[in-house]
């Protein structure tokens, strides 16, 4: 009896479970597959392709259909594509699900481990997008990284002039803008006379050409020019590295769009960090949507949105799926009918993180959304306002998607307007469950 409620318990009968290496991985399968293949039910097989494709060989003679795959930085990434390309079903399973194993660790143990589980049903399988998304991933990600390198020899290049005292930063919002840039690039040319410098101001720089003298009147130390010089020139090749990711991040948007959509309004301000295409076409015809045109979404937002998650989201099962996926929603932390924590779950998702950062820029938007933000404010912390506005452009971006609605702002004046009447509403409800009737005031013009 006991051994017939165990086989009615095994949700996978014919899984395996692989614990990955950098330079070999552990394979456990069922023990009654193997002794019908005649081999060991674990073996150890190398990190090479042909070792792979001979682990694809040894898994489908033995009649596995299903493996478990421990997300082992990326060391797993040829594994999943071997695998999967040979017809067996991979779940790409979290290694936190994984870390309370007992008995000693080890990677034979870990391997039987995860294939137990797996086969008990026990595992979840984490969600990796289509291959064309993925390649899109990988060019906008590396984008993000040439950004983030470029950046740190920005702040070199202001290191070098604070250390001359060339107060560029004190009459400049942007060092590196055009003003800026004019500048710099004529300090390294070998120009030092201040006056001659200042002419280099842009008309809507706000500073004068006098102020922009006075801030250029420094000392001309060797070192400090040479730094300088050598931080503009690794700006400049980390630019043309970006222009690269541009060149090909357009090739491959261009057979994705499948959809013809009319965009509405003139599009929002271009940043400096956005690509010289026209990106908002290329992703509304991507995305069959114009997601831009939610307020707070950036061309580069979306971007980063499509990217990771690509425009289909039938794998979620419902919008909380989609916002729990992201990490979003409140946590459930309740015992004896007591919530202990209600807050979210730390997480790294870089849809999250453009979300909160879309939610951060409604802070002085003259939208609903924007209005929505700033009462959010009014009653709790920036981080819980700014996560539960992310939570709401989740949603906004989940239906667009799933339905092809057209977002449509309802405007500042007409939200509060709608926050009148609720409170209206409300206040009437408590009035009568006390015995009052609220009755409106004429108020003389």
């Amino acid at each position: 009896m006991a051994m017939r409620k165990q086989e009615e318990e095994v949700v996978f009968p014919n899984a395996a479970g692989i614990d990955v290496g950098a330079s070999s991985h552990w394979v456990a399968v069922p023990r009654h597959l193997a002794e019908q293949a005649g081999c060991e039910p674990i073996r150890e097989v190398g990190a090479m392709t042909d070792d792979l494709h001979a682990l694809a060989d040894w898994l489908l003679a033995c009649g596995v259909d299903t493996v478990a795959l421990e997300s082992t930085g990326v060391y797993w990434i040829p594994v999943y594509e071997v695998l999967e390309q040979r017809g067996l079903k991979v779940w790409l399973v979290d290694a936190r699900q994984l870390k309370y194993v007992p008995g000693r660790k080890s990677d034979v143990l870990d391997c039987q481990w995860l294939q137990k589980l797996m086969s008990l049903g026990l595992l979840r399988a984490a969600w990796r997008p289509g291959d064309e998304v993925c390649v899109v991933r990988a060019v906008v990600r590396q984008r993000e990284v040439l950004l983030t390198e470029q950046a740190t020899w920005v702040q070199r290049m202001h290191k070098a002039l604070v250390q001359m005292n060339l107060q560029l930063g004190e009459v400049l919002t942007d060092v590196m803008g055009m003003t800026g840039q004019a500048i710099v690039r004529a300090i390294v040319a070998g120009e030092r006379d201040p006056q001659v410098l200042a002419r280099h101001r842009h008309g809507r720089v706000k500073a004068s050409e006098r102020d922009i003298a006075r801030a250029l009147t420094g000392n001309w130390r060797e070192e400090h020019l040479f730094v300088l010089g050598q931080a503009l020139a690794m700006f400049d090749s980390l630019a043309q590295r970006i222009f690269e990711c541009d060149a090909k991040l357009e090739a491959l948007l261009a057979p994705l769009g499948r959809h013809e959509v009319e965009l509405g309004g003139p599009g929002k301000r271009r940043g400096k960090n956005t690509p010289s295409f026209d990106l908002r076409t290329a992703l509304a015809r991507w995305a069959g949507v114009d997601l831009t045109r939610i307020n707070g979404l950036a061309v580069t937002s979306v971007l980063t949105v499509l990217s990771e998650i690509g425009p289909d989201l039938r794998r979620f099962g419902s919008v909380k799926h989609f916002c729990s996926w992201l990490g979003l929603c409140p946590g459930t932390k309740v015992s004896g009918g007591k919530v202990l924590s209600a807050r979210t779950r730390r997480s790294t998702n870089r849809v999250r993180q453009a979300l909160k950062l879309a939610a951060m820029s409604l802070s002085r938007n003259s939208s609903a959304l924007g209005a929505f933000y700033r009462r959010l404010c009014a009653r709790m912390d920036k981080p819980r306002a700014n996560t539960a506005v992310a939570h709401k452009l989740a949603r906004m971006v989940y239906f667009m998607l799933t339905r092809g609605e057209t977002f449509v702002d309802q405007g500042q004046q007409r939200y509060e307007e709608q926050q009148h009447e609720r409170s209206i509403a409300a206040l009437k409800r408590r009035a009568a469950a006390l015995g009052y009737q609220i009755n409106p005031m004429k108020v003389a013009p």
